[in-house]
């Protein structure tokens, strides 16, 4: 195996998440006075990789929190918005249209917002109109900043009581991830290395992942993400029990794109009893249509730990196989054509 010398970059980025978990831990929100109140939702709203943090803290709300998270991909917001609101806006470069317009839209509906960015025109629009701002690091591309872009949210949120024991959580998907990279790390060659096999399973096929709702969607998603924007190749994903009410009738034909097809479970020893069961069963129906079918499992006891090694690992995979296809898995030209596009008015 030859890997691509130019995922040299996006390789230091992954190495140094576990990092960004630690940096994040000892920063101090001074503007949290301001936020010291009862909200009755959270509203996180980005796109791409400044969006997946939103992902994981609704996920994460949803088996810890006390008040429901909705991420928010869109120009606009939720028509209930209001005061009593927390609003994120999320983007890494503080440039992303959507989430300055739907920035405007929570401020007129007086929302409070907090901002997590690396600058921009959200960092500026924010100190202007007096909002909180989580300045992370600049100079990676967004979808190596996950650690920044989700931590502080989570941060704010334990502050604020609705995320008990978050830090303790935190700290052991330190220690999980850590242990992880020492697996996965390019040092570590074929096949002794599990990302790089999961990376050569996928090489010339049609990558489609699942997970389970609540659980391992996120990863599901995220993998899916990073094999599109590293690896520069269509990937699919989608969700147990969602899936089994659709999805697993769709591997009749065609036969000859079937065969192509690598299907990739994300799999969680705390998943539902029946969402096991139907794992089993769907991968009796499935796994003789398609070219290979891999259930992989999570690590570590506490939610994040055990969903951030299943996105670890992913992206390491994702920039491994970018390297099979002989691709710089760092530029993203068609995004950047298509924002340049757009701005032609």
């Amino acid at each position: 195996m030859k890997d691509n010398m130019t995922a040299e970059k996006m390789m230091e980025y992954l190495y140094g998440l576990p990092n960004q978990f630690v940096e994040c831990l000892k920063a101090e929100f001074t503007f949290m006075g301001n936020y010291k109140k009862r909200y009755k939702n959270i509203v996180v709203s980005g796109l791409g990789g400044s969006a997946i943090g939103g992902d994981i803290l609704r996920s994460y709300a949803e088996n810890k929190g006390n008040i429901p998270v909705i991420v928010n991909r869109s120009y606009e917001i939720p028509n209930f918005v209001d005061e009593k609101t927390l609003f994120f806006a999320v983007s890494y470069s503080g440039n992303t249209e959507e989430t300055l317009s739907a920035y405007e839209k929570a401020k007129n509906k007086r929302a409070d917002i907090i901002c997590i960015t690396s600058g921009g025109k959200l960092s500026l629009m924010a100190e202007s109109d007096g909002y909180g701002v989580v300045k992370v690091p600049s100079g990676l591309v967004p979808r190596a900043a996950i650690g920044y872009l989700f931590c502080p949210m989570a941060l704010i949120l334990s502050e604020l009581g609705i995320f008990p024991n978050l830090k303790s959580e935190i700290e052991e998907t330190v220690q999980v991830l850590s242990e992880l990279r020492e697996e996965i790390k390019p040092d570590i060659v074929f096949p002794d290395n599990p990302a790089r096999r999961l990376a050569e399973s996928l090489m010339d096929s049609i990558p489609v992942i699942w997970g389970s709702i609540g659980g391992t969607e996120t990863a599901a998603l995220r993998f899916k993400a990073q094999i599109n924007e590293n690896a520069k190749s269509p990937a699919y994903y989608n969700v147990f029990p969602e899936l089994n009410h659709n999805e697993v009738v769709g591997f009749a034909v065609p036969e000859d794109i079937l065969s192509r097809v690598v299907i990739v479970i994300f799999e969680d020893k705390y998943d539902n009893p029946r969402i096991k069961k139907r794992i089993d069963i769907t991968e009796d129906i499935v796994k003789n249509r398609v070219k290979n079918l891999l259930r992989i499992e999570s690590r570590g006891e506490s939610f994040l730990a055990r969903l951030f090694s299943l996105i670890y690992l992913g992206d390491y995979a994702s920039v491994y196989l970018a390297g099979r296809y002989s691709i710089n898995p760092t530029p993203v030209g068609v995004i950047d054509y298509l924002k340049a596009r757009l701005s032609e008015g």
